[in-house]
């Protein structure tokens, strides 16, 4: 899977809380969807924090595994 870590991004992206995240606030993780990359990053860092890109291919292996 191919990473790449980043405090860049796309203006446009909208991001959304991830299902998986906790419901006490602590454990949230944000993901922002373009037409060639996920964005992943921590909603508790999010105006300036890091952000982690993963290619399409990437995130579906790794959701796929979650899965199983």
């Amino acid at each position: 899977m191919s990473t790449e870590h980043s405090t860049t991004q796309p203006a446009e992206l909208a991001w959304f809380k991830s299902s998986y995240s906790g419901t006490s606030g602590g454990d949230c993780v944000e993901v922002a969807a373009t037409a060639d990359a996920v964005y992943v990053r921590d909603s508790k860092s999010a105006a300036g924090g890091p952000v982690l890109r993963v290619g399409r291919g990437g995130w579906a292996a790794f959701v796929a595994s979650s899965a199983e």
